[in-house]
């Protein structure tokens, strides 16, 4: 379980926070529409925070 955590799920959940930033960096950019910025700050802002419930979790189940 721990390695599937460590080895899978941790870097999908980082992926996808770098991969909606990059979205919402090139939108910015390319002076994209504005509501798209901010859907895509407001998805960022969500996967950023189950990032950390995921490396929390894979913390707990390492340590526990």
């Amino acid at each position: 379980m721990s390695e599937f955590l460590v080895y899978l799920l941790v870097p999908l959940a980082v992926a996808a926070v770098a991969v909606v930033l990059v979205l919402g960096l090139a939108n910015l950019a390319r002076g994209g529409s504005p509501q798209r910025s901010q859907k895509l700050m407001r998805l960022r802002v969500l996967l950023q925070f189950v990032a950390i419930i995921v490396v929390m979790f894979t913390i707990w189940v390492i340590k526990g």
